[in-house]
């Protein structure tokens, strides 16, 4: 038994990603770009909270939940860009 699963482990090849040396543009562009994301979905989240506090005032404070679940959908959607693309390539 020891001897075909040996034989099954060597068969199947063990590829390793590497990163051409011409990417490092794109790479730093794409870094930019989550970094930017990120930053905007901070300001985002800020601006909602702004929002629910004076809608709270007026006494329609129950709206601006969805804007700020919509707000953090966007985070977590860019924050997990790279483990969504590594799962379908």
């Amino acid at each position: 038994m020891k001897l075909i699963s040996a034989i099954a482990t060597s068969v199947i090849p063990d590829p390793t990603p590497v990163v051409p040396a011409q990417a490092g543009g794109l790479l730093t562009g794409l870094n930019w770009a989550s970094g930017i994301g990120l930053v905007l979905g901070v300001l985002g989240v800020i601006i909602v909270g702004i929002t629910m506090v004076i809608q709270l005032q007026r006494g329609e404070g129950g709206q601006s939940i969805a804007k700020l679940g919509w707000v953090m959908l966007g985070c977590i959607i860019i924050t997990s860009a790279g483990g969504i693309v590594r799962a379908f390539v």
